[in-house]
C-alpha cells in the first residue's frame, strides 16, 4: 500500500514541473513571440510558440483537479490554481506556494 504522503508529493512534484514548463512558454509567447510578430513582422513565432503554449496550458488545466483531489486542495487552492494558469508570472507565484506546503508536508 502506497504513502498518502509520498503519493501527495509525486503529485505535487508532476504538477510544480508542468506548471513550471507551462509559465515559461507563456512568458516566452508574451515577451518574445508577440514582439517578433508585431515589431519585427515575422507572425510565425506567435503561430508556432502559441500552439506550443496552448498544448502546455490545456495539459496545466488537465492536471490541476486530479492534483487538488489527491492533495485535499480546497476550492480556493484550485481556484487559486486555475487564475494562476492565464496570469503572467502565475503559475511561479503558485510555484513558490507550493514549495512552502511541500516543505510543510516533509517536515
Amino acid at each position: 500500500m502506497s504513502n498518502p504522503i509520498s503519493t501527495q508529493a509525486i503529485w505535487l512534484k508532476r504538477f510544480k514541473l508542468i506548471s513550471i514548463i507551462e509559465g515559461f512558454s507563456f512568458l516566452i509567447l508574451l515577451f518574445v513571440a508577440m514582439p517578433l510578430k508585431y515589431v519585427m513582422d515575422m507572425p510565425l513565432a506567435v503561430t508556432y510558440v502559441g500552439w506550443a503554449h496552448g498544448i502546455l496550458f490545456m495539459i496545466y488545466i488537465y492536471v490541476v483537479f486530479p492534483t487538488a483531489r489527491k492533495c485535499s486542495w480546497n476550492f480556493s487552492k484550485t481556484f487559486f490554481a486555475l487564475v494562476a494558469s492565464i496570469l503572467p508570472f502565475g503559475p511561479f507565484v503558485f510555484d513558490r506556494y507550493l514549495s512552502k506546503e511541500e516543505k510543510n508536508m516533509t517536515h
